[in-house]
């Protein structure tokens, strides 16, 4: 459309019952540039657009008899007004007839933009055409932009709420595709260069076909960052951007809209196909760049969390033995098994240990209480305090002391659990200081498997410890020791988990992996936290 008002170019719905008016108005609309799509009734105006509709190709405007065989003008304005998606139509009246200023009146309240008294000049008529469809082309526009910023405030809401890099990635892509119609991809480049990707859900798959493609869009993302910072938006013409990305088999060109680091790194990327020679919506890229930027605020705390989680992960696998390099303990087996959560959960602060004393075995697991890189950290700062107390004290009962004492004086707003238990492979006595944790089970040669009745208060909470359970082992039989994280469910009651873990325990197949990787298989899917079982059998001889 002309914004001088020249030429609208529309689709004119002329309804009229006088074939001599049609061809009349008709001729003069199509002299002006417009089309023509003629109707002498009101009932086959209405079939009409209901074709149209459903082709989507609605007229821009009805010009509308005011006297109609079956049904008045005013009375056709109202009923294309109640259709929902013909209401944004605009219907201009005209008659021949003399008429009243209250038939004017009528045909602005049947929703008439408005009334032309025919015969008239041409141009007014074509002034009045361009008119309402200017008015209607802008009330649209205004429209559509609301709609968008609806989507957009609705898809900020929606990636403020995400709690990991790939369900923030498909929900920015998700939101990206509302806005622009077609199908996205959303990208994060991380620290350490790696490449975190979400796409939307859109009647087109959407996937990189291979990691080749991969590789390629983590390359090309690099050099378009390097040294930039703020927004950019650019075009990657099709021999650059990997084929078949946005539909399969299809080449498009792709336009990014990049938020760049301070450092050069790319926080996020919005990538979508090009659409042909169309020009860029300013508009709709505007807005894209806002869910750009927006979603770039959301993932930069969720990075630096991957940067922890690593950090985390890192102490944990370091400081905590693997089941290779666990010491030699004569007259014991042992087996451990230590199961991260998942990538969506927070680090925890599990532990095992398996110590040599001057009176046995010392076999600990542990877990401080909350998730974060502190709760490592202090697991890290337990273990090492354990392995220093343990060369000149055995006694699990007085471990725990010193432990509850440590916590206090070092860590006072925070506390853990542990289990201890001092073995003597000689003899198969044991004596076990429970710290407000799981108790061990004992599952025996002959097929039972209970609890070891050991309970205390939290490390950390300054409460005395009773003295030691103890207990004998026979050859054969294995001490499981096991953080909560295996078994405890939201919902569920922790006693019938573990009463859960009793029957398994006594269900698997002999042997200390076997019992591990039994349980693991039953319970160690989808955890929100992290796991750690340390199981131990007395030799036979």
């Amino acid at each position: 459309m002309d914004v001088n008002g020249k030429r609208t170019d529309a689709t004119v719905l002329l309804v009229d019952d006088a074939a001599a008016g049609r061809y009349a108005m008709g001729a003069l609309l199509r002299r002006a540039g417009h089309q023509v799509v003629p109707a002498a009734t009101g009932q086959e105006a209405l079939v009409e657009l209901d074709a149209r509709l459903r082709r989507g190709t609605m007229p821009d405007m009805a010009l509308v008899d005011v006297d109609l065989p079956d049904m008045s003008g005013f009375e056709l304005c109202r009923r294309i007004k109640a259709r929902p998606h013909m209401a944004n139509l605009p219907v201009v009246h005209f008659s021949a007839s003399a008429v009243a200023p209250g038939d004017r009146c009528r045909g602005l309240d049947a929703g008439g933009e408005a009334y032309l008294t025919i015969p008239a000049e041409p141009e007014e008529i074509e002034a009045v055409v361009r008119a309402a469809v200017r008015a209607a082309r802008l009330r649209a526009e205004d429209q559509a932009l609301a709609r968008r910023l609806t989507l957009l405030s609705e898809t900020i809401v929606t990636i403020q709420a995400a709690r990991s890099l790939p369900e923030l990635a498909d929900a920015a892509a998700n939101g990206t595709a509302r806005l622009t119609g077609g199908p996205a991809a959303v990208f994060f480049l991380g620290p350490d260069d790696e490449l975190y990707r979400g796409t939307s859900r859109h009647r087109t798959s959407l996937a990189l076909p291979d990691e080749g493609a991969h590789r390629t869009v983590a390359g090309l993302l690099r050099r378009l960052t390097r040294g930039q910072s703020g927004v950019q938006i650019t075009t990657v013409p099709a021999p650059l951007w990997p084929a078949g990305f946005f539909r399969p088999g299809v080449q498009h060109d792709a336009r990014l809209v990049l938020i760049l680091t301070q450092d050069g790194k790319a926080s996020v990327c919005l990538a979508t196909p090009t659409r042909g020679t169309r020009r860029p919506n300013p508009e709709e890229e505007t807005l894209v760049a806002r869910l750009a930027q927006a979603t770039a605020l959301a993932a930069e705390p969720l990075l630096m969390y991957q940067v922890e989680r690593h950090v985390a992960l890192t102490l944990q696998h370091s400081f905590l033995p693997q089941p290779h390099k666990l010491p030699e303990l004569p007259g014991l087996d042992v087996a451990v098994r230590y199961v991260p959560a998942s990538q969506q959960t927070e680090i925890g602060g599990d532990f095992y240990a398996a110590l040599r004393t001057r009176d046995g075995v010392l076999a600990a697991v542990g877990d401080v209480v909350g998730h974060s890189l502190d709760a490592a950290t202090l697991m890290v700062e337990i273990r090492h305090a354990l392995r220093a107390y343990c060369v000149d004290e055995s006694d699990p009962a007085v471990l725990a002391e010193r432990l509850d004492r440590m916590l206090q004086h070092y860590h006072p707003a925070l506390t853990a659990t542990v289990c201890l238990a001092l073995i003597d492979p000689a003899t198969g006595r044991t004596r076990i200081a429970n710290a407000g944790h799981i108790p061990p089970l004992v599952i025996r040669e002959d097929g039972g498997a209970d609890y070891v009745k050991a309970a205390g208060p939290l490390l950390g909470v300054g409460l005395p410890h009773p003295p030691p359970t103890e207990l004998l082992l026979e050859a054969g039989d294995r001490l499981l020791m096991v953080t909560d994280g295996l078994i405890e469910t939201r919902g569920t009651d922790l006693a019938v988990s573990m009463e859960h873990l009793r029957a398994a325990s006594a269900g698997a197949l002999p042997g200390l992996d076997a019992l591990c990787d039994t349980l693991l298989d039953c319970f160690g899917h989808d955890r929100e936290d992290d796991i750690a079982l340390l199981a131990l059998r007395l030799g036979e001889d």
